[in-house]
């Protein structure tokens, strides 16, 4: 199994090389890139941040044209360009962001607090919740209690998370103003005490945190109680529970650990998620976050910076698969890999 998870890591690196060869040529013969848009802002009278002291108001020579192709690596043939594009990236320079101004790799890195902070909470809440609720459903099928969750968790499963916050952010922020309007924190934030700053978070995180979480709610739960529930009318734990072993000891010392075996798959696929976020909820609550990073860069074509979350999402969902897999060994020794 060790030699398994060891061919899994050493599968990352084609992978991730056959992943960014894809996309960075999609963004070169893509309509619309970054040269044209410094060439539509130099007519306009603007320039772009990286080039503010070359381009003047007007039309581009032919002089500046050669330097923002050369920038931008236009001058060269694709494969030369992605190869002297990986070239950086080998040595940590993801290039500059023609949006921002700044490297990439900090533009990423300071949306990433963001995303890591709101993606945490949300794995906490969502697992902390939705495993004891299966258990409980699980065992209480077709009460009282297995039905009246299950109408509220398929309401709210039925309803989009961008949805919602469209609804939460009308309703409860605009019009009863309960909550604020967008943004991670308050802009006078660093003044206020240490616990201040948590309840001035917990009150801009409220309506994301309930937008991020309610879709999975649904699926993790019932995924759970499905499971727990086949476990429970398996041969070994009816066996167990006739040779007068407790019930209760049945269901959480053989039943539900073989249980997890599904959820810790989708704990390792969740690892995208954690980082990513969502860019519709991000971009409706105004949090600067990885999510609305990554639609900004796309609807700017700023291609470096799109490159950079490509390459840290798709390293993430690697890791996470493999995590994944240890993970489901955890759960089922009896699992073996070959």
């Amino acid at each position: 199994m060790r030699d398994y998870f060891i061919r899994r890591l050493l599968l990352i690196p084609p992978t991730l090389l056959g992943v960014t060869l894809l996309v960075f040529l999609i963004t070169r013969f893509a309509p619309g890139g970054p040269v044209e848009n410094a060439i539509m802002m130099a007519r306009l009278g603007e320039s772009g941040a990286s080039l503010r002291g070359d381009v003047n108001r007007g039309a581009l020579s032919s002089d500046q044209l050669a330097q923002l192709k050369a920038y931008y690596g236009y001058d060269k043939a694709p494969l030369p360009a992605y190869v002297h594009w990986l070239g950086k990236v080998v040595r940590g320079d993801f290039g500059q962001s023609f949006r921002h101004g700044e490297p990439v790799l900090d533009v990423i890195l300071s949306r990433l607090p963001v995303s890591l902070t709101y993606g945490g909470i949300t794995l906490v809440l969502i697992y902390s919740v939705c495993i004891p609720l299966g258990i409980v459903k699980a065992i209480r099928h077709r009460t009282v209690v297995d039905t009246g969750s299950s109408i509220l968790i398929f309401v709210g499963y039925a309803i989009p998370g961008y949805a919602l916050g469209a609804l939460l952010m009308v309703f409860l922020a605009a019009r009863a103003r309960w909550f604020p309007i967008g943004g991670f924190v308050s802009e006078d934030w660093a003044d206020f005490s240490t616990w201040g700053k948590l309840v001035d978070f917990a009150h801009h995180a409220a309506l994301p945190l309930t937008c991020y979480c309610m879709g999975s709610f649904a699926f993790l739960t019932m995924l759970l109680k499905n499971q727990l529930m086949d476990n429970l009318a398996a041969d070994y734990v009816r066996t167990a529970v006739a040779k007068g072993v407790d019930f209760r000891r049945a269901v959480f010392k053989h039943a539900f650990r073989n249980s997890l075996i599904p959820l810790a798959t989708h704990f390792g696929q969740s690892i995208t998620v954690l980082v990513s976020g969502s860019f519709l909820i991000e971009f409706i609550f105004d949090i600067p976050g990885m999510g609305l990073l990554g639609l900004q860069s796309v609807t700017d074509v700023d291609y470096f910076v799109v490159m950079g979350v490509l390459v840290l999402s798709a390293t993430l969902l690697l890791l996470g698969n493999i995590l994944a897999d240890i993970l489901v060994v955890i759960a089922d020794p009896r699992v073996r890999f070959r």
